[in-house]
């Protein structure tokens, strides 16, 4: 465990956050050897060394032809969920000869979504004159850049993430992609917060306060060797196991195992794992998810919470989350495999407004998805929520 807390504290402090861009690429100049599309693509890039198109070497990846003309290639991604973006990686995996030298980033909220995308597999095509007439209405070229332009290492594994760490106080749904001038990129992953309007949201409304596109966030953990535990908060049901949060083997596991009278595992090691909610609000039920953890579930689990301040948060962070404020919401419940646990009103033991939480698990394991369904605090969510309020670009 000690060691992913040093692989976690040598990396980027926004690789925390969730992925933003996962809806899609609505326009680029060129697709020539691999469409933008891959660029969202979930999955980590692979390379097949014998697959070859009628245009040339296949990639997993976005890769433009050798540009014989005046400008450079770009591409504009719809973010999945418009929020607070913190830094990027631009993944070249495996564009070893033939990736984009340099790389810069703008960036816009825009109050009416484009209405043009892009359809079907686009290799071998480039931008026809009607979609460079409708993309050049949005005058992207004019955007504030987020990133200037910026050198990318090549696709080897030991450099082929390329981390930008970005400083924005204002919401964006689009980005645009600039390569300077042509070539290769893997994947962009855009780490950020969701932002959302609760004006929408009626006092008796239920709601996922925990969902990443509510503005959910993971602050800290314990172990994240097989998954990060933001995945839990991602969209709509895990992929796989990849897609959830997974610890390591507790090496303090007692060589033979007891159970309390509830069937509960007695040991003396857990994994936790802190969240902001994206609102303050009165938790009514808890929905944990261990769809595909079939050998690897955790035996049982409890969810703390608490009310923090941004001041109060950002001494708890320091602390290592071990903050004297932490109450229990759910007492320790035996979990199953593979399957989707609900724990209502009855089964929670505080009511009152909450702005963080922390999942406990034991002894270890995986969890899919983490849904906290409730209502949102009457008050103000501007003094629990540092990341509040976002201005428009």
């Amino acid at each position: 465990m000690a060691e992913s807390r040093a692989q976690a504290a040598a990396e980027p402090h926004f690789l925390q956050f969730n992925d933003l861009a996962c809806e899609a690429v609505i326009f680029a100049t060129d697709e020539w050897f691999a469409p933008a599309a891959n660029l969202l693509k979930r999955e980590q890039p692979v390379f097949v060394a014998s697959a070859f198109t009628e245009f040339g070497k296949w990639m997993d990846g976005w890769e433009t032809r050798r540009k014989r003309t005046p400008g450079h290639d770009w591409c504009i991604v719809a973010l999945g969920v418009p929020g607070l973006i913190h830094g990027f990686d631009v993944d070249t995996s495996f564009f070893t000869g033939n990736h984009s030298p340099h790389v810069s980033i703008q960036a816009a909220c825009l109050d009416t979504p484009p209405t043009f995308s892009l359809k079907g597999d686009r290799t071998g095509m480039a931008a026809s004159d009607t979609q460079l007439t409708a993309v050049a209405k949005l005058h992207s070229e004019a955007w504030p850049e987020l990133l200037k332009e910026a050198e990318l290492q090549p696709g080897f594994s030991h450099c082929c993430n390329n981390y930008y760490s970005v400083s924005v106080t204002q919401r964006v749904t689009h980005l645009r992609l600039n390569m300077h001038p042509d070539g290769g990129i893997s994947r962009l992953r855009v780490y950020g917060v969701g932002q959302r309007d609760w004006s929408d949201i009626s006092p008796d409304q239920d709601v996922d306060l925990l969902a990443l596109t509510n503005g959910g966030v993971c602050l800290g953990y314990s172990d994240a060797h097989f998954g990060h535990p933001r995945n839990m908060i991602g969209l709509g049901r895990g992929l796989n196991m990849a897609d959830g949060w997974e610890t390591a083997r507790r090496l303090d596991r007692p060589k033979h195992l007891e159970e309390d009278e509830h069937g509960v595992l007695l040991v003396p090691g857990w994994e936790w794992a802190v969240f902001r909610l994206g609102h303050p609000g009165v938790i009514r039920s808890v929905e944990l998810d261990t769809d595909h953890f079939k050998g690897n579930f955790p035996d049982s689990c409890s969810v703390e919470v608490c009310s923090l301040t941004a001041g109060e948060e950002a001494q708890s962070r320091s602390e290592g989350w071990h903050s004297g404020k932490w109450q229990i919401l759910l007492p320790p419940k035996k979990l199953r495999a593979d399957h989707h646990h609900v724990f209502h009103e009855a089964s929670l033991c505080l009511r009152p407004p909450v702005s963080h939480v922390r999942l406990v698990i034991r002894p270890d394991g995986g969890v899919s998805r983490l849904r906290l369904i409730g209502r949102l605090a009457p008050t103000s969510p501007a003094s629990t929520n540092p990341e509040r309020p976002a201005s428009k670009l």
